[in-house]
């Protein structure tokens, strides 16, 4: 399942009450207990892409999230904005244009489509307090990376020009185009940085998916290290396969939330894998505890 395809007990603490040690030994233990005995350090500010639950109600997502210690859910459309605020969490990217993924800003056939979308997108989601929105390169279609930036800069300008008046940033993910996303063009760290350079706004960066990037460059670290005043927001995932980020994969996602977090790094770090497991939030609860440096 990729994201496109997807778009389609008690604890008690009352004195003089104990767990009995049987209870203890017993894996049937909730997860309020487990976050009570593993309680996040406050360090890295911590979401989950909404994608990847979709099975799960969005409300009860967000009762998890919470009882995990998240302060998000994301890549939410503009209608379940209110769902997520409204019980205490915010949407720490927004999904964007309608277009989606292939047909992003790199083809100018699609630029008045994307003005429109994100003109009354941007002004949406200020008033919200939502201050990132995804957006796209799109697919080449045969057009040179050259040419895709020239491109992109022109129709990015006038909505990156309006992000800025209310404050908000648009945000493009690098994703690969080798096994996912074929034909992606913004598929290496190098292309986008070349896009904000020219841009040269701050109210536009780099969504770093480090599943993605993996299969396309590896090196994330040193990558991470070298070009983070260009990104403002994290995704994980295992690879292979895109699922859980434990011990089953290759990445060690401990080092890695820790390189992002000695950059200085004050935004938000969001799971973004397909659970493999029938619970779902167990998952959920072990990615964000690794990334919990």
């Amino acid at each position: 399942m990729k994201r496109r395809d997807a778009i389609k007990s008690t604890i008690y603490t009352a004195t003089g009450l104990a767990l009995a040690p049987m209870a203890l030994a017993n894996c049937q233990t909730t997860d309020k207990l487990m976050v009570k005995e593993n309680p996040l350090k406050g360090k890295i500010n911590h979401s989950a892409c909404r994608w990847c639950y979709s099975k799960i109600p969005l409300e009860k997502l967000v009762e998890d999230a919470q009882e995990l210690g998240l302060k998000s859910i994301e890549l939410l459309n503009p209608e379940e904005w209110d769902t997520v605020i409204k019980r205490g969490l915010t949407c720490a990217i927004s999904n964007g244009s309608s277009l989606h993924i292939p047909k992003g800003f790199n083809d100018k056939q699609y630029h008045a489509k994307l003005h429109e979308d994100y003109t009354k997108l941007i002004p949406m989601a200020a008033d919200k307090g939502i201050t990132q929105i995804i957006c796209f390169s799109g697919n080449r279609n045969g057009i040179s990376d050259a040419q895709g930036i020239e491109i992109s800069a022109q129709g990015l300008d006038p909505m990156v020009k309006l992000a800025e008046k209310y404050n908000v940033k648009l945000v493009m993910e690098l994703l690969n185009s080798k096994k996912d996303h074929k034909d992606y063009q913004c598929d290496h760290t190098e292309w986008g940085v070349a896009l904000a350079e020219k841009l040269g706004s701050p109210h536009f960066s780099l969504l770093y998916d480090i599943y993605h990037m993996q299969i396309m460059e590896g090196d994330v670290i040193t990558t991470i290290r070298k070009h983070h005043k260009y990104i403002s927001h994290y995704h994980t995932g295992g690879v292979p396969g895109r699922n859980e980020i434990n011990e089953t994969q290759e990445l060690n996602y401990k080092a890695i939330i820790q390189a992002v977090y000695d950059t200085g790094y004050t935004g938000f770090v969001a799971q973004e894998f397909i659970p493999k497991r029938q619970d779902a939030i167990a998952s959920l609860k072990e990615g964000v505890l690794i990334c919990d440096v």
